[in-house]
């Protein structure tokens, strides 16, 4: 019946969101590895029929996950940017947010990454779509007198993209935190690009961020 054939179809992509959702929250709370597809069936109550018609395999899956992440950054940083102009508090704001959510996901799930070579390839591409607009936001920072005008940031965007590149492809999230690593190479990145203006409204978040995580920890 007619009827019935297109309740089905608007169901499928309600089904694959549901999908989605359900396995990225599985994959950062576990590991991609220790997931399988039989898991997550049986999590969304489907059968794995259902769940391989709308997914050939775990890849295809964790392909989309990556791509909702991705969806919901940008979503977020369009939020960010039409709240502020300054662009060093931007980037301040979105590392503050992200070590948030780091702080959230199971470390193997970044080693568990490299092993994916389409979701490889996909952030990998993004980086290099990224970098005209990151270029001109870095640009805006040294018009507004917070990065130091000596600097070529298409060398910097290429360096930035070679660590997370290295990042994911290494062993080194095996012997440390995400958030070490990450607040590691941002913090020494700024500093070394910001003015003495820059450098003045970094050390005060640096400073104030240091006391959030004191107190959130319970140390004082």
């Amino acid at each position: 019946m007619p009827g019935t054939e297109n309740k089905q179809n608007d169901i499928k992509p309600e089904l694959r969101e549901r999908i989605i959702a359900a396995a990225l929250k599985s994959f950062t709370m576990n590991g991609i590895k220790s997931v399988t597809m039989d898991h997550i069936a049986s999590d969304l109550g489907i059968s794995k029929r259902t769940l391989y018609e709308m997914f050939e395999d775990k890849e295809t899956l964790l392909l989309a996950c990556v791509q909702l992440q991705i969806e919901e950054k940008e979503k977020f940083e369009i939020k960010v940017l039409s709240e502020t102009d300054n662009a060093l508090q931007v980037i301040l704001i979105l590392y503050k947010t992200y070590i948030e959510i780091f702080y959230k996901i199971n470390k193997r799930f970044f080693e568990d990454l490299s092993k994916y070579p389409k979701v490889k390839e996909l952030l990998s591409n993004k980086l290099d779509k990224n970098r005209t607009k990151a270029i001109d936001f870095f640009k805006k920072g040294t018009e507004q007198g917070l990065f130091r005008d000596d600097i070529d940031f298409e060398i910097v965007y290429f360096l930035l993209h070679k660590q997370v590149e290295f990042l994911i492809n290494s062993d080194m999230l095996k012997s440390y935190s995400l958030v070490e690593v990450y607040e590691l190479i941002m913090f020494t990145f700024l500093r070394g690009i910001s003015t003495n203006r820059g450098q003045q409204i970094l050390e005060e978040f640096i400073s104030e961020y240091r006391k959030q995580n004191i107190n959130q920890s319970g140390q004082i």
